[in-house]
């Protein structure tokens, strides 16, 4: 990516015809990178945790040795590794005691010397945080597998939750699809105390601090008498759970078993992320299954296609991206227009029409039984987990593309059941989960095993605005009541910046261009205070080289408000695209904001971006999309120059 001067960019309007170059050049690039069955699919790279315990998970096996793949491995680790010592969460981040200790664990269990450098370096860092003792649940009980710190150490969940009804204010079916799916074959690998085979017999309790070290508490996301209540309970089911009746044990397993098996989602995998995967393999050989059974070895086989390996280096993807890759890159192409990059749009939304699950009644029906399927899922297959942003991005691309291309009804059943479907999810407080509807037992967030504070899957305001765009797109106007309810959510949800939280994106510059969209899908302009307020905070965060930027530590408890970031391709696509669903084509800012794609577009046509920008979970967990900065700013300058040559104001669709 070419460097731009720090210093403002000149006031000048760009030129469209320079606009239209670089227009052309994005969209030839992407046309290359399209698969030839249509669809795109783009590289998901999360922190050092996953690729460390891909290697983990192998030696927990004791599987054949693949010296190669785990030297790139290694180099991919060594790359990532901070100047701070340890691992970050994100390119740039701070420490992570978490991510660190499975790092450093991972390095030397292919053999890096605990000596080198490097590995120093991260042990004086780890050890100066408290010693991998303080590490989250998660990387405690890989912990207490590995025999490195006994089992009382770890939040106890009985197995036998499993067998509680639904209305026990403490169930699986009150959490969200991704605890349901990696806690379910943890329940057996704690119940049965799994030890790792770990044939080469490598140890790290040099990692943990000889003493125990002052503790500054830090804000948590925790209520204090629900935390209290939740920690009372765990120390007295750690009594109690050597007394469950044996009879019990045995029916909990099984019933966990059939609850995998019945979701393990072939060679993607049960819930299609990898932790839920490893569990189930892990969870598979512990009660003796052998490596050929079928069950086992399709769910072993689902987490070797998360690998992304290159020439020197390797890591695990968390999982995939290709339905979200496809329709937010078939939404960039109908925005180009033309006859080569509508005909690759539609080529990708015929990929993605047979991928709508239309039979299975997912975990998401527990709530809502009476709903039809109707949604796409994320991955290429997720039928008991589909969700609401996918589906609403999907339901606009094909009713843009049939509007836009003339493609008669081809797509009016699928809209018809997307749109079935998404109605059918919202929650009562007017939006929309990602998931599933009502997911709001907040209450949950305080047992001991939920550190990370992502039990849950509650209403958030950027897949609501999706979702509201949608339903505007189609047709459907303020005077609806579910409208109604919607569009007051958003509003309940502003900051008092102007700006909207981002659950799924960072943070707050995708929460208010996904709320912008929203306003203006349902006929909502500058006039309205909402959107006015939401596009001068926009316009004041600009950066001084034209673009925007916003780092993963906004998601902080202490959060007070934008802190400057450098500016990165897709958040800048996403606050132009904000601001001119906001009526600001003509603002400075904007085109400020086009020439500073324009200027920092790569030789390739697309453009380079290391910085985190997609939403794992808020504090633990963060994504860098591979696709983000190719797709959106093509997407962002198309629109500029269609509403530039057209002569409008705002543009006249949900996205």
């Amino acid at each position: 990516m070419k460097d731009v001067p720090g210093d403002l960019l000149s006031e000048a309007e760009p030129s469209l015809g320079a606009v239209e170059a670089g227009i052309s050049r994005a969209s030839e690039a992407l046309l290359r990178q399209q698969r030839e069955d249509g669809h795109w699919v783009f590289e998901l790279e999360a922190d050092a945790t996953i690729p460390a315990e891909y290697v983990l998970l192998r030696q927990h096996l004791a599987e054949p040795d693949d010296l190669e793949l785990e030297r790139r491995i290694g180099n991919y680790l060594r790359r990532i590794q901070g100047d701070h010592g340890g691992w970050p969460l994100f390119h740039g981040g701070a420490f992570d005691i978490s991510a660190s200790v499975k790092a450093y664990f991972c390095l030397k269990m292919i053999g890096d010397s605990p000596d080198a450098p490097h590995m120093a370096r991260a042990r004086a860092a780890i050890l100066a945080h408290g010693g991998a003792g303080r590490a989250n649940v998660f990387t405690r009980i890989l912990l207490a597998m590995y025999g490195e710190i006994p089992w009382r150490r770890v939040p106890t969940i009985p197995v036998e939750m499993i067998l509680l009804p639904r209305w026990f204010p403490v169930h699986i079916g009150r959490m969200s699809y991704w605890a349901r799916t990696v806690l379910v074959p943890l329940l057996v690998l704690q119940a049965m105390r799994v030890r790792a085979r770990n044939p080469r017999g490598v140890r790290i309790q040099e990692l943990f601090a000889p003493r125990r070290l002052a503790w500054r508490r830090a804000r948590s996301h925790k209520h204090p008498g629900w935390a209290l209540f939740f920690n009372g309970l765990d120390g007295g089911l750690k009594v109690a759970e050597p007394f469950w009746p044996r009879t019990l044990r045995k029916q909990a397993i099984d019933r966990c078993v059939a609850f995998v098996t019945e979701r393990l989602n072939g060679e993607d995998g049960l819930g299609a992320i990898y932790p839920a995967m490893a569990n189930a393999v892990m969870m598979y050989d512990a009660l003796g299954y052998p490596a050929d059974h079928p069950d086992r070895a399709i769910a072993r086989h689902s987490v070797e296609k998360l690998l992304v390996i290159r020439e020197d280096e390797a890591y695990c993807q968390p999982c995939v991206s290709p339905v979200w890759d496809t329709a937010l890159t078939a939404h960039a192409m109908l925005e180009v227009g033309g006859e080569a990059a509508e005909a690759a749009a539609a080529r990708g939304l015929e990929w993605l029409k047979p991928l709508q699950e239309l039979e299975v009644k997912g975990d998401w029906a527990e709530v809502r039984p009476h709903v039809r399927p109707g949604g796409w899922a994320f991955q290429y297959r997720n039928a008991h987990y589909p969700d609401l942003d996918d589906t609403a991005v999907v339901v606009m691309a094909m009713d843009r593309a049939r509007g836009q291309m003339g493609l008669d009804a081809r797509y009016d059943e699928a809209i018809s059941r997307g749109t079935e479907w998404t109605v059918g999810l919202q929650s009562g407080d007017g939006g929309w989960g990602a998931f599933d509807a009502d997911n709001t037992h907040f209450y949950l967030n305080n047992i001991p095993f939920a550190d990370h504070g992502a039990l849950l899957d509650p209403p958030t305001a950027d897949v609501s605005a999706r979702c509201v765009s949608m339903l505007a797109q189609l047709g459907e106007t303020r005077e609806n009541p579910r409208m109604r309810a919607a569009l007051d959510y958003l509003e309940r949800e502003q900051e008092a910046d102007g700006s909207w939280f981002g659950r799924w994106g960072v943070n707050y510059i995708y929460g208010t261009w996904s709320a912008l969209c929203a306003l203006n899908a349902a006929g909502l302009d500058g006039t309205t205070s909402s959107v006015r307020r939401a596009a001068d905070w926009l316009i004041a965060i600009q950066n001084p080289d034209g673009g925007w930027g916003e780092d993963c530590s906004s998601y902080k408890l202490d959060y007070r408000g934008f802190e400057p970031a450098p500016s990165t391709a897709s958040q800048t696509a996403w606050a132009l695209l904000g601001l001119m669903a906001a009526g600001e084509v003509d603002h400075p800012a904007v085109a400020r904001g086009v020439e500073y794609l324009r200027a920092t577009q790569g030789e390739d046509g697309l453009w380079a971006q290391d910085h985190y920008t997609g939403g794992g979970f808020p504090r633990v967990f963060y994504l860098r999309y591979h696709g983000y900065p190719k797709f959106f700013p093509l997407w962002a300058m198309a629109r500029f120059r269609n509403l530039k040559q057209g002569n409008a104001a705002r543009p006249l669709h949900g996205m």
